[in-house]
Order: C-alpha cells, then structure tokens, then sequence
C-alpha cells in the first residue's frame, strides 16, 4: 500500500532520497485523515530545517496540522504548484503532491526512519 523505495517518519511524512537530496511529503494515510486539504504553508527556499522540527502546515475543511521534516538540510525546493492546487496533496501525495525538496546536512539519519512495511504496521495501531 505504501511505496517501498520511500522512508516514513511517525508523524506520516514520506522522503524520497536522491543523492544528497530529498523529496518530502505527507503520506497517504494523512491525506485521508485530514480530508480535503484547502491550504498549504510551506518554507522559504534556503531555510534550514532540522529532522523531526516542524517546516509548514497543512490545513483541511477537518483540521490544521504541522508538517514535521524527516531529516535536517537546507531546503532546495517548495512544491509551488500547491499554492494553486492544494487538493494534489490529496489525489496524488507521492507525485504532483510533494511538498518540498531538502539538500540533506546529514543522510544517515534516513537509516532510523520507517521502511514501508514498520510504516504500515504503525498505522494498523493507530
């Protein structure tokens, strides 16, 4: 259900890790339990954040929930097309939904994160 080649954190991010950068996102599973997502706030390009400190929100018709980043780097990239189009969260947040490009300080902090299988069995025990 959720894909392999992606790390997870408990607080439902995804990165994908491409040399010393990484693609961010919310995971499928917090898409749902959000509903329809109407706004996204995301950083500056150049901010540095660290892993496990919170980068932006996301705010739903249900809720608003703070976006936690999975490793610490600068970031490179923000998904400038959810300004627009919040709802790509929602239909597609391991493509068109990502969120932001990090250029990773440290890579090895990746290795803690959740595999796809720990991630599924966290959230059977939500």
């Amino acid at each position: 259900m959720y894909p392999d080649d992606l790390k997870y954190t408990r607080e439902h991010e995804w990165i994908r890790l491409t040399g010393s950068t990484a693609r961010v996102g919310i995971t499928a599973y917090a898409q749902e339990a959000l509903g329809d997502i109407v706004f996204v706030s995301l950083p500056e390009v150049g901010l540095e954040v660290g892993a496990g400190e919170p980068f932006g929100e996301v705010e739903s018709t249900k809720s608003v929930s703070e976006l936690y980043a999975p490793a610490g780097g600068a970031v490179a990239a923000r998904n400038e097309a959810l300004a627009g189009a919040p709802e790509l969260v929602n239909s597609d947040p391991y493509g068109d939904g990502w969120l932001v490009e990090i250029t990773l300080t440290d890579a090895g902090g990746i290795d803690d994160l959740l595999s796809a299988d720990e991630y599924t069995e966290h959230v059977k025990g939500n």
